[in-house]
């Protein structure tokens, strides 16, 4: 091996180094920031603000006997669970099939209504759902047309709101994966098992599924961890209320940093959310290796 051999070898990354580079200063700087902060009593003012003390692991011991942390680490699984893992994912999934099964037409148009959602500013989609959900919005209005009776849904129901809202803005992201994905199937292998006489949930089950397994688990790890970082819907919809109904951690870690001016403290709580999107992330990364295997 010539001398010259190690130097070309360092030459082939690089290409890749810029990248190296701002991923170092733009993620795992504030990640390294945040787990520091999270371990003082840094404030947003006053003498805190200033020179912040090391106080260890007081904020996390903290978060144990808080009654608002396991709340709203509850209603964070649940509002992920109902409106990504189930809700985007399996509609997205369902609209998918139907679209590939429908006529150009058809589905040109049902593509362009969910994208649409999609593609609006956050801030925009949520003054939407919370206009539809209001007490004097749409939904009221639709159903007092019907001669039904409303009721305040973001009172009422606000968990319940903001994740079918959840679900009107992210679908489009899953059904867009799942119609690429859906186009790699082999045309013949399905027309085979069509002719061995399987109907079209069994193709769907033994056949599409399985081969496109790896995108499901791709879908999965994108739209969990999307989910979890949604704010802007939650609080224009409802602020988390009523009663920490609707508090998602990343609310709770806002109102803790922003409102009550506890940097340290809120920045625990994003801490806690950082941890649980890499747990998520690590269960979804060993699917997709299963998958590819």
């Amino acid at each position: 091996m010539s001398a010259s051999a190690g130097p070309r070898q360092g030459l082939r990354y690089l290409p890749v180094l810029p990248a190296v580079l701002l991923l170092l200063v733009f993620l795992a700087g504030p990640v390294v920031w945040a787990f520091h902060a999270s371990l003082t009593n840094a404030g947003l003012t006053g003498r805190t603000a200033r020179n912040p003390q090391w106080i260890g692991l007081e904020n996390y011991a903290r978060l144990l006997g808080d009654d608002a942390f396991p709340l709203s680490l509850l209603v964070t699984l649940v509002f992920v669970a109902g409106s990504a893992v189930l809700g985007q994912n399996l509609l997205g999934l369902a609209l998918a099939v139907l679209m590939r099964r429908a006529r150009p037409a058809i589905s040109a148009a049902v593509g362009t209504a969910v994208v649409a959602a999609w593609v609006l500013p956050e801030i925009v989609a949520a003054i939407a759902a919370y206009a539809y959900f209001s007490r004097d919005g749409t939904l009221n209005q639709l159903l007092g047309g019907l001669g039904l009776q409303g009721a305040d849904w973001l009172y009422s129901f606000p968990l319940a709101a903001v994740m079918l809202a959840n679900v009107w803005r992210g679908t489009a992201f899953s059904m867009l994966v799942y119609r690429a994905a859906l186009n790699d199937v082999p045309v013949e292998v399905v027309e085979a098992a069509q002719v061995d006489g399987a109907t079209g949930w069994q193709r769907l089950a033994f056949i599409t599924l399985p081969i496109i397994r790896g995108s499901i688990a791709t879908n999965l790890m994108l739209v969990t961890l999307q989910t979890l970082a949604v704010f802007t819907l939650i609080w224009v919809m409802t602020a988390g209320g009523p009663a920490n109904a609707s508090a998602t951690l990343p609310l709770l870690a806002y109102v803790e940093a922003f409102r009550f001016g506890d940097i340290g403290y809120g920045t625990a709580v994003a801490v806690v959310l950082l941890l649980i999107g890499a747990g998520f992330g690590a269960v979804y990364i060993r699917l997709l290796r299963g998958a590819r295997a």
